[in-house]
């Protein structure tokens, strides 16, 4: 059983975004991102090197900073 969710057309899509993704998402540079990521607004996971970033909690984040994420 798959701890992903799958988007509108079919495809799996991560539970997590990584700091490249949310970097991508709200148009910001990767040290910028990192800063965001590592600020403790939303839940990370550190796998190694590697932050990870709750998607849920992210948009959560995003809803409530008035960030409209229709640009996907």
């Amino acid at each position: 059983m798959s701890t992903d969710t799958t988007n509108e057309k079919g495809t799996p899509q991560s539970r997590t975004y990584t700091v490249n993704d949310i970097a991508a998402i709200l148009g910001i540079g990767r040290a910028s991102a990192y800063k965001l990521a590592n600020s403790g607004l939303f839940k990370t996971i550190r796998i190694g090197n590697m932050i990870h970033i709750s998607r849920k909690s992210f948009e959560d984040w995003l809803k409530t900073e008035g960030v409209d994420e229709e640009t996907e």
